[in-house]
């Protein structure tokens, strides 16, 4: 488990037995009941083989997330929303992009929203193929070659 402070968030990197609750919760919050995704969509078997990211806020409250799968898929990113447009997701990505180079990948792929397909372009992702649904939202594959 590791953790990096910027700009008075606190990131911190781990397992999902490390950061199951407060994951789960900032993932319920936006995807089950904002997003109206289904539960049995939203929560997988894949977490516990992830790598996750979890930001807090400056009160010590969970305010975001993501996961790294084994395979370079980053996915899971969520932000509650009156934390949106701080730079919370940046954090996150940028945790989960240092965590795929230090895994040896030279890539990461993630299958973005389509409203948030700008954040991720800002973040060096390219769009590849058409729009596709993903419980019931509109999304696109995009992927980042990594460089040293």
């Amino acid at each position: 488990m590791s953790a990096k402070v910027l700009e008075g968030y606190r990131i911190v990197v781990a397992d999902w037995a490390a950061c199951a609750t407060d994951a789960a919760a900032v993932r319920h919050e936006v995807f089950v009941q904002e997003q109206q995704v289904p539960l049995e969509e939203e929560m997988d078997e894949r977490d516990v083989a992830c790598v996750h990211v979890v930001a807090y806020g400056p009160d010590g409250a969970a305010v975001g997330t993501g996961r790294l799968l084994p395979d370079g898929h980053i996915g899971r990113m969520a932000v509650r929303k009156p934390q949106r447009g701080l730079g919370v997701g940046s954090l996150l990505l940028a945790s989960l992009i240092d965590e795929a180079r230090r895994r040896g990948h030279l890539e990461v792929v993630l299958a973005a929203q389509v409203h948030a397909q700008a954040f991720y372009a800002a973040h060096g992702f390219l769009a590849e193929g058409p729009v596709f649904q993903d419980a019931g939202i509109d999304h696109v594959n995009m992927r980042r070659v990594l460089t040293a």
